[in-house]
This record gives C-alpha cells, structure tokens and sequence, in this order.
C-alpha cells in the first residue's frame, strides 16, 4: 500500500497547484491549460480507485471536448488579444511541462498496475462481473437525480451566457442591418445623371 498512498499524494498535491493555477493564473491561456492538467489529475485520481469508466469519461468529454470550447470561448471573448496573436510557441513551454506531467504519471500508474500482484499495492479486487458503469448510473439517476438536473441547468445557463457575452456590442464593430437591407428602394440607392455627349475635337 505505500507506493499506493505515495501515487496518491503525489496526484493530489499536483491537482492541487494545478487549481491553483487555474485561479492565480493571469492569461486565460494559461488557466485553460492547468484546467486540463487538473482534470487529468482527476482522472489518475479515479484510476486508482478503479473507477475506469469516470476517468475515460473525464479525459474524453472534459479534456477533449470542453477544453476546446473552452479555448474558443477565451479566443471570442478577446482576452488579452495581444499577447494571444503572439503565436503558439509562447505557451509552448507550459504545454510541453503539462503533457510530461502527464506522461510519467500514466507510466507511473501503468506499472502499478502491472506489480500489482507482486507488489500488493492495488485496492481490492472487484468481484467477476462488476460494472462500475451500472453502479455509477444506478446512484446517479436515484439518490443524485436532483443534484444531476441542478448541474444540467447550472451548464445550460453557463452556455447561454457565454453566448451572450460574445455577442455583446464593441467598438468598431461592423454588423448588419438586415431589415435597412430588405426595405431598401432601387430609386433611393441608384440616381441616374443624364448628360450631352461630347463631340470629339
């Protein structure tokens, strides 16, 4: 159990300082990207527990899908364009240090997992036929059911409003006038000159 308790507490002081990235960090590029190593640090986290089905759901939905609408958001909302328009090899180096973080903690957590038996550092085995899936939607839909609509809505409300924000008026913004556009008369846009010809010398 100790190299277990040592895995464990290594995540958790990670996630821990990647939250608080999240927080203290002043380009939004930067607290988007300690977003994605504090959820990766979620999913080691529910590995350990063997809770599979959350860590894949947690890495493919939040890491995958999310933070890419997340990153579009940030891009619409034009935070900080400047130092955005600099070009991607600024945030470079904190790319490249979050995937190695990630990398060794994967391979860390692989060869756990393959001592396991030599080692006895894993949980207790489920029984055959355990579904950690069934067990996660039998809770969820019956004693979370109203925390689950809550956190629906609570989504739902957060994509209006990120809807809205970019959608707000700025300056210098140019935009149409759909109705001007259709009631416009051909005599009102167009005015015909007539004018002697010219003779030529």
């Amino acid at each position: 159990m100790l190299f277990q308790a040592i895995l464990f507490y290594l995540f958790s002081a990670v996630l821990i300082g990647a939250a608080l990235g999240v927080v203290f960090s002043r380009n939004p590029v930067h607290a988007v990207m300690f977003l994605v190593l504090t959820f990766f640090q979620s999913a080691m986290l529910w590995l350990l527990a063997e809770a599979e089905f959350l860590a894949i759901v947690l890495v493919l939905v939040y890491v995958g899908a999310v933070m890419v609408l997340f990153l579009f958001v940030v891009m619409m909302l034009d935070i900080n364009v400047e130092s955005i328009q600099r070009g991607l090899t600024r945030y470079a180096p904190l790319a490249i240090g979050v995937a190695l973080i990630m990398a060794i903690e994967l391979v860390q957590l692989i060869w756990m997992r393959s001592q396991a038996d030599a080692m006895a550092t894993a949980f207790a085995p489920y029984p055959e036929g355990y579904s950690n899936t069934k067990a996660l939607g039998s809770v969820l839909y019956t004693e979370h059911v109203y925390a689950f609509e809550i956190a629906a809505v609570i989504l739902l409300l957060a994509i209006v409003a990120a809807i809205t924000l970019t959608m707000r008026k700025r300056p210098g913004l140019k935009a149409q006038n759909i109705s001007a556009q259709v009631a416009v008369r051909a005599k009102d846009r167009i005015r015909v000159v007539k004018m002697d010809a010219e003779k030529k010398q």
